[in-house]
């Protein structure tokens, strides 16, 4: 924040280079045949489709937030674990960048779990989206 209370973007010109990367998490809890059928839905199957959202829109996150830098991500991957009564969603994010790519692996990993939750939600009215959190974050010097 600013003197006056205004906000503003991080200067992050004079930091160096590294390697960094993020790992996401979120999960989608689902009845068991939501979760058996999560790949035959009647819009298609779910995973490949939040997948492919999730790599998007961490390739977009600087539209979304704010303040957040746009960053050259070099690499980007959303998997899925099917549960029982649950999708768990993990999103890493990576970058050669003066700043970290937490922000972009949140995004990618509530973005998928949002993609399932709509490709779902004809067919499942008691799905709920939780655990949206940060599992690891590292930074190493080039």
């Amino acid at each position: 924040m600013g003197d006056a209370g205004e906000v503003r973007m991080v200067d992050v010109g004079e930091k160096p280079v590294s390697r960094r990367r993020a790992v996401a998490s979120a999960s989608v809890r689902m009845a068991p045949a939501t979760a058996q059928a999560i790949r035959e839905l009647p819009k298609g199957d779910a995973l490949v489709t939040a997948q492919l959202a999730g790599i998007m829109a961490a390739k977009r996150t600087a539209e979304l937030i704010p303040l957040c830098h746009p960053l050259p991500l070099t690499h980007v991957d959303v998997r899925f674990a099917v549960g029982d009564e649950a999708i768990q969603i993990e999103a890493i994010a990576e970058t050669t960048a003066q700043t970290g790519v937490e922000m972009e692996a949140l995004v990618a990993a509530t973005v998928a779990a949002l993609t399932v939750y709509d490709m779902a939600k004809a067919i499942d009215k008691t799905m709920v989206v939780e655990n949206v959190q940060l599992v690891e974050k590292t930074k190493e010097p080039l």
